[in-house]
């Protein structure tokens, strides 16, 4: 009887790590997220979180922009992590905040999902 629910156990530990992310070993090249001004001005982005990817690889903005990310996983548990701006964005929630620095900042999955977690990147361009 032990033996049955170790292994009942073992098997529900995999299933669960296996289905962090899931997905195929597609890849896709998408093109950069079109930025929409919010009421307050800011401009606003849906950053989509799926299989190994996410929806656009940059996101362009000016310098000064007042900037409001909203990560939407349609796929497995992700969030983001905006190197250079230490600004993290959860599941199905919103950051905002000011781009006041210019250069290449990249943006990477921060949670652990699977074999692919390595390939979420994208970059943030403040011009």
């Amino acid at each position: 009887m032990k033996k049955w629910l170790g292994i009942s156990s073992l098997m529900l530990a995999l299933a669960l790590v296996a289905s962090g992310c899931g997905g195929s070993g597609d890849k896709k090249e998408s093109a950069s997220s079109p930025a929409v001004s919010d009421e307050a001005g800011a401009n606003a982005i849906t950053l989509e979180a799926k299989n190994f990817e996410f929806n656009t690889k940059e996101i362009k903005v000016k310098k000064g922009d007042k900037v409001s990310i909203t990560l939407k996983n349609t796929q497995g548990n992700h969030a983001v992590h905006i190197e250079g701006y230490d600004k993290t964005i959860k599941a199905n929630a919103t950051v905002t905040f000011v781009a006041d620095k210019a250069g290449e900042f990249n943006f990477i999955c921060s949670i652990y999902c699977g074999k692919g977690h390595d390939d979420m990147v994208g970059k943030l361009i403040v011009e």
